[in-house]
């Protein structure tokens, strides 16, 4: 009798509450997990694609960020120091080094992510 008059009180809405926030989390869960497969989908669709503009762009962003490196740290150095050494008046622009910096995080941190991947054995399929 007193089990029941507690479970009719407070702790009736705190398990209804508990259980309404665990529905909440699962919905919120298997709609990440939608989402998440679905990006999986569509790029499992551009990496098959034969077409450059679909396929290529991360290759291209790869070069763009390479290339600018490779400028940044080893031609333009060393091109000033062939102005200066010639004695002309001329400074090489800088790149804009917080946006280049950015880009090739965001690119080490998914080949690595995709590096522990191959190494836990997921996705070898692709």
């Amino acid at each position: 009798m007193l089990a029941a008059r507690y479970l009719t009180g407070c702790c009736l809405d705190k398990v209804a509450n508990d259980a309404a926030k665990a529905e909440l989390m699962r919905m919120s869960v298997a709609g990440e997990l939608q989402q998440i497969t679905g990006q999986i989908e569509v790029d499992k669709v551009e990496a098959a694609s034969n077409s450059m503009f679909v396929a290529g762009w991360r290759p291209y962003i790869g070069w763009v960020c390479g290339t600018g490196l490779a400028y940044q740290f080893l031609f333009r150095p060393l091109a000033q120091m062939v102005v200066d050494i010639a004695g002309w008046h001329a400074a090489l622009q800088a790149l804009d080094l917080g946006t280049l910096m950015t880009l090739l995080t965001g690119m080490l941190g998914m080949a690595a992510a995709r590096t522990v991947d191959k190494i836990n054995g997921v996705g070898n399929g692709h």
